[in-house]
């Protein structure tokens, strides 16, 4: 056996065995201060916010039907998914942005029909054609409403139960939160908190007092602007949605002395809502007196336009009493909810012609529709009816149409204008003769002439016949098919009637939500504790500690300013040097001058 196994063992000191013990029970002591420190803390921090702590909820594996049911609401209700949607929104707008829309107009969506043959079968099965009446769109729509409200619902609630509750007590160390002062009175500790709760409570802070504390909170504005801002959300998507269902615009062009009334049949084109009803448009009329439009005359800016203004006799309702009225761009004229937008203007040359026999078959105004700034326009003049050519046969003609208010003359350029107002007007033409087509049944463009089924009329060359006229000229068409005289120019103006419910109300919801995101972003939540408590040589000692939702940079700043006032109601003593603040993460903040300003420390960041 070896000398080792047969050693003694020496039995450990008395002495050696206490002094273990109590280093024992001191660290573990300290380990139980710590955690309830921590636990204090993060009941100081705790509430600040409405928002869910975890926005991942877990797999539910084996949870039933319900249990789906709820992982669904939960994950439609998140903010993830209300992000995903607000982009799918956006995305699925594109769509109605690049590719013409029925409901704008129908020639644009046959013209895209016919240059893109290829991609009409798959462009009507995902409805790109109605994008924001499509299934898929509306679908989005919808979702995005519902995940709006079940966030809402549930934050609404949480933020009324802060508003009952009281600001939570101090933590045990305030010297470890992000802003922290000291100091030393001789006040006595009930003096300093009555202070310290009449100043807290003058700035609008919610106070509470609890033992040797008082607790406080300001900034519950900063989760109402936000709830405010989601609800405004939701008041806007509501007045675009009825703003959409129940909405109507329309279009006419008017002739100065002619009128228009409000019904369907009056439109040149319309845009009803999904839900409107022809009984809504209300009842008024007015014809078009005059139009005035002046334009810079000289100088860089010539030809610019200075003022537009439409004179119009308005009588509203079925036997309402005319009177005059004026409308302007950007200044609509308001009807019975129903604006009435002045869009544009030009000209329309006075034309008549004649048959074979001298017969006027045809004698208007016709609009012309204006190419550029100086009001260069081209239109068609059709003749639909009346005409026989000399062997009795019933023709239609046609005439497409350049016109403009000053012309450069003869040798001096092309069929431009080179001013918008009346200096030199000149009307050209060129015919036809034929079928327009406009018995097909087909939407045409009044503006453009459909030559397909027709024929040319011929010069002595053997070229198209065409003309330039003035004002009071005649042409006489090839072998004694008739004249065509420019009798004269009339103005024309073009109106936007619309009926847009819901208008006001997305205003409204606009402006708060642009008050509530500005309320979530500039107020701070944050938590005000002051304590004072009779130190071991009689003298007060006077904490003040802040703890805000977010890193803010004004908590420090603030903490100081409420501390200078502080301390002036309970000064430093004068006998007793100042509690110097224990060391913290973040850098010191150095207070400004008080009365006695080596008296009082802040320690904090600045941001």
């Amino acid at each position: 056996m070896s000398t080792t196994d047969n050693a003694p063992t020496e039995a450990p000191r008395s002495e050696d065995s206490a002094e273990a013990a109590a280093q024992a029970d001191a660290h573990a002591q300290a380990d139980a201060n710590a955690q309830a420190d921590a636990r204090a803390e993060a009941a100081a921090g705790a509430q600040l916010s409405t928002a869910p702590l975890d926005d991942s909820p877990a797999d539910p594996v084996g949870i039933g039907v319900f249990g789906w049911v709820r992982w669904f609401w939960r994950q439609l209700t998140s903010m993830r998914v209300a992000l995903i949607l607000l982009f799918l929104l956006s995305l699925g707008s594109i769509p109605g942005s690049l590719i013409p829309q029925t409901q704008v107009d129908e020639l644009k969506v046959a013209a895209w029909k016919q240059e893109h043959a290829s991609w009409v079968g798959i462009a009507e099965k995902l409805q790109l054609f109605d994008v924001y009446s499509s299934v898929w769109f509306s679908a989005i729509y919808i979702l995005l409403f519902v995940s709006l409200i079940g966030c809402i619902l549930p934050r609404s609630w949480q933020f009324v139960g802060q508003l009952r509750d009281r600001p939570p007590a101090a933590p045990k160390r305030l010297d470890r939160l992000p802003a922290y002062t000291t100091w030393r009175t001789e006040k006595s500790p009930d003096e300093v908190l009555t202070h310290a709760r009449t100043l807290l409570g003058g700035r609008r802070f919610r106070t509470e007092a609890a033992g040797s504390s008082v607790a406080s909170e300001k900034g519950y504005l900063r989760e109402a602007g936000n709830l405010a801002f989601h609800i405004a959300l939701i008041v806007m998507l509501v007045a675009f949605a009825w703003g959409q269902l129940f909405k109507s615009e329309g279009g006419k062009l008017v002739l100065r002395g002619k009128g228009f009334s409000n019904t369907l049949t009056q439109y040149d084109d319309f845009k009803p809502g999904g839900l409107f009803n022809s009984d809504d448009l209300p009842p008024f009329s007015f014809t078009l007196d005059k139009f005035d439009a002046t334009f810079e005359k000289s100088g860089p800016q010539k030809g610019t336009p200075r003022d537009f203004k439409a004179y119009v006799t308005l009588s509203e309702g079925v036997d309402g009493t005319p009177q005059k009225r004026e409308i302007e761009v950007n200044t609509p004229l308001e009807v019975e909810g129903s604006k009435v937008y002045l869009l544009g203007h030009g000209y329309a040359p006075v034309i008549s012609v004649t048959d074979p026999n001298g017969k006027v078959i045809f004698k208007d105004a016709v609009p012309m529709l204006p190419q550029d700034a100086n009001l260069t326009s081209s239109g068609a003049v059709k003749v639909t009816d009346g005409y026989k050519d000399k062997n009795g046969k019933k023709e239609q003609l046609g005439f497409n149409a350049w016109f403009v208010p000053t012309y450069a003359g003869e040798g001096k350029g092309t069929m431009f204008s080179q001013f918008p107002e009346l200096d030199f007007p000149v009307l050209a033409l060129n015919a036809y003769h034929g079928s327009l087509g406009v018995d097909s049944g087909l939407p045409q463009n009044v503006y453009q002439l459909d030559t397909s089924k027709m024929e040319k009329f011929t010069d002595e060359n053997g070229e198209l016949f065409k003309r330039k006229l003035l004002p009071g000229e005649t042409m006489s068409l090839p072998d004694g098919a008739g004249t065509v005289k420019f009798e004269g120019i009339e103005r024309w103006a073009t109106f936007s009637v619309t009926h847009q419910p819901g208008s006001g109300l997305a205003l409204a919801g606009a402006i708060a939500a642009i008050g509530g995101l500005a309320a979530s972003l500039f107020i701070q939540r944050r938590r005000i504790w002051v304590r004072a408590v009779t130190g071991p040589d009689g003298v007060t000692v006077v904490e003040m500690a802040g703890l805000g939702r977010s890193e803010s940079a004004r908590l420090p700043e603030e903490l100081t300013v409420l501390a200078e006032a502080l301390h002036r109601q309970a000064p430093s003593a004068a006998s007793a040097p100042p509690v110097e603040a224990p060391p913290v993460e973040a850098p010191p903040v150095e207070a400004p001058p008080v009365e006695e300003p080596a008296e009082v420390e802040v320690e904090g960041e600045r941001g």
